[in-house]
């Protein structure tokens, strides 16, 4: 009795593989539809700033790593580029050294706007390996330093995407600038949706 369940079994899956091997070749010669990405795209994104040591007046401010959320507009030029407006805000600690005092630890705000060009090199159909430059404004407050101020600077960053599907990326990204501040660079992850 044992051996009818084992051929029984072998002949329903010999009979099922049979049947969905041809169903396969009927769906490829059929169904084969190639999606075009939209020009349009949204990146939402959370951000960890990686903090840095500079001058203030006859104090060093050194600013802890902190955290923050982003969100990028970008629209596709072809031939991989693309432009996007980033904004992201991020908070973080700052330590006040003088010497002579005592340390003081203060939270500090960021708020960042930039306009970048974007280059896209497609690893394979879902992998690709990306890179930014752009010009960002910056709008720093350190309320318990008596510090509001706006910088301006040059950005450069480096990244990679992983499809998920077809309207929905994963990506990580390095952004380096060159405004002087507490927060430093900073290391973002968050989600690109295409239109």
């Amino acid at each position: 009795m044992n051996k009818k369940v084992w051929m029984a079994a072998l002949l329903a899956g010999q009979i099922m593989t049979q049947a969905y091997a041809g169903y396969d070749i009927e769906v490829a010669e059929t169904e084969e539809v190639e999606v075009e990405e939209s020009r349009f795209y949204l990146v939402t994104k959370a951000l960890a700033s990686l903090g840095e040591e500079i001058e203030h007046g006859d104090a060093l401010l050194d600013g802890a790593g902190g955290y923050g959320i982003g969100i990028d507009l970008g629209y596709r030029l072809g031939n991989g580029f693309a432009i996007e407006y980033d904004f992201s805000y991020a908070r973080n600690r700052v330590t006040e050294k003088i010497t002579g005092h005592e340390d003081e630890k203060v939270n500090a705000h960021y708020y960042t706007s930039s306009l970048d060009l974007v280059y896209v090199f497609e690893v394979t159909e879902t992998v690709g390996i990306f890179g930014k430059v752009g010009y960002e404004n910056e709008w720093e407050t350190i309320d318990a330093l008596d510090i509001d101020s706006r910088d301006h600077g040059f950005i450069a960053g480096i990244g990679l995407e992983v499809g998920i599907n077809e309207r929905y990326k994963f990506l990580v990204e390095y952004e380096h600038s060159t405004i002087d501040s507490p927060r430093g660079d900073s290391l973002y992850a968050g989600v690109m949706y295409n239109f």
